[in-house]
């Protein structure tokens, strides 16, 4: 074991490769030792300026370089990818929007032992998301961390146990948290603007086309694939495992509902003002008109009931669909009024029942029950859904604000809320991959009796890539 390092802002160690484990402790401070070492080099003080690392720089990973860099007050200090070739375009994009040019590490390990290093972003592959956060909590450092925010239900657990245990802020990516819009149709709903909401669907109809099959060839020159691996069983390589391809395995994926319709159930979940687990799960579907080396469904219909019998639903699919209730990838709350639905910009619908009043055609005569039982059904414009009083601040700003202030209860997505999110596609998948219905406990986060669900609760992790029991 090499001895830890103090720089008095933190104290942490890393267990050298023969414990096969890679384990980071912290110690809260000030940090006026890293901010004076920063001042005398010529750099900004942390008060000033803060310094992040993107870790994951391909695909959302650019987006999250672009936000970061606009910002006058940030500098991405550091990118961090497994495959080296994304670098150059990486820096590029630094330079061109923030004036500078950033360092590179393709280790994340490597990466948090940076003194200079407030905080991390990370857009990698699902199966990464959680080591990657708790490690950089025991280091010391802040995460904005991309949905979903883990791989497995007990992962978020733990990502959770580290934001508290170290003070960290976390954000998690479910950026229609920090839309004004989506924020006014939240409080909307839970403060009964329509009425009372019973029940809520989330639909995902985004098509794709099949990745087909390839073998498996040699590593591209540059490409850390054991690195890209972490946690996940060794596989040989082959390009359908990599790049966007993982989203179609199940050793890194979290299917389409984790990839897209977390982003849906959690805009429901906040609506309906569920801060607990549901207790009734139940997903069916399957891999439709595929021949492809694809794993996951790309069909998926999932139902959560929760303990006061509250129903959300979600639907997705990566096929030929039409809308439901004019929405392919939204949302639509069901209440006692009519329903609210994501479509043209979220809008409130009013349902009306008009009993019949034209007597049956073979008797003449009118009959109460058959005018209640088929009534006319109408709709009609509902209520306007006003607008919060509130200026649009983004996702990413909204965490470096909170990067600023250590204001926990501000970040518009707290890793806790990210992980109640999350976990409902992980529960999902599990009835889906074990074929049944399941009652699952919120308090203990396992199914009662149920070892075949409880074991989709982790993974076996590939050393030293491990989440610890003890984070």
């Amino acid at each position: 074991m090499r001895p830890g390092r103090r720089d008095g802002r933190r104290t942490f160690t890393i267990m050298a490769t023969t414990r096969r484990n890679f384990v980071t402790g912290a110690a809260m401070g000030a940090g006026l030792a890293a901010a004076a070492s920063r001042q005398a080099s010529g750099q900004v003080a942390p008060s000033d300026t803060v310094r992040l690392g993107v870790v994951g720089i391909r695909g959302r990973g650019r987006s999250h370089i672009r936000e970061f860099a606009a910002m006058p007050d940030v500098r991405v200090a550091y990118l961090c990818d497994v495959d080296e070739r994304l670098f150059g375009e990486g820096i590029s994009e630094a330079e061109r929007i923030g004036g500078y040019s950033p360092e590179t590490e393709t280790d994340i390990r490597r990466l948090l032992e940076r003194d200079d290093l407030d905080a991390i972003s990370v857009a990698t592959p699902d199966h990464w998301h959680a080591l990657m956060t708790i490690w950089a909590c025991q280091a010391g450092k802040d995460v904005y961390c991309e949905k979903p925010c883990s791989y497995t239900l007990r992962e978020g657990r733990k990502m959770v146990e580290a934001a508290r245990k170290y003070g960290r802020m976390v954000q998690i990516g479910l950026q229609r948290r920090s839309s004004r819009r989506v924020r006014s149709v939240a409080r909307f709903v839970r403060e009964g603007g329509h009425g009372k909401a019973y029940r809520a669907k989330a639909v995902v109809y985004r098509g794709r086309i099949s990745i087909g099959k390839v073998s498996e060839s040699s590593i591209p020159e540059g490409v850390n694939w054991d690195l890209y691996l972490g946690p996940a069983p060794y596989r040989a390589f082959d390009l359908n495992r990599f790049q966007y391809g993982w989203h179609f395995f199940w050793d890194t994926s979290t299917s389409e509902v984790g990839n897209n319709g977390v982003h849906h159930l959690d805009v429901l979940r906040w609506g309906l003002d569920k801060h607990v687990h549901p207790v009734r799960i139940h997903c069916a579907g399957g891999q439709f008109l595929e021949d492809s080396d694809s794993e996951v469904p790309n069909v998926q219909v999932g139902t959560f009931e929760y303990s006061d019998g509250t129903l959300v639903e979600i639907e997705a699919t990566t096929l030929y669909s039409p809308p439901f209730g004019g929405v392919r990838v939204g949302g639509v709350f069901f209440t006692d009024r009519g329903y609210v639905t994501s479509d043209e910009r979220w809008s409130a619908v009013e349902g009306r029942f008009t009993p019949r009043d034209r007597p049956d055609s073979a008797t003449g005569v009118s009959y109460r029950t058959n005018n209640l039982s088929f009534p006319d059904i109408s709709y009609h414009p509902g209520p306007e859904i006003p607008n919060l009083k509130e200026p649009e601040v983004s996702h990413f700003r909204n965490f470096i604000e909170c990067v600023r202030s250590r204001n926990r209860e501000a970040l518009n997505c707290e890793v806790e809320q990210g992980h109640l999110s999350t976990s409902l596609c992980h529960l999902a998948n599990i009835s889906y991959r074990v074929g049944r219905k399941l009652e699952f406990d919120p308090d203990s986060e396992t199914f009662a009796g149920d070892d075949e669900a409880n074991r989709l609760l982790t993974r076996q992790y590939r050393e030293p890539y491990v989440v610890p029991d003890q984070v």
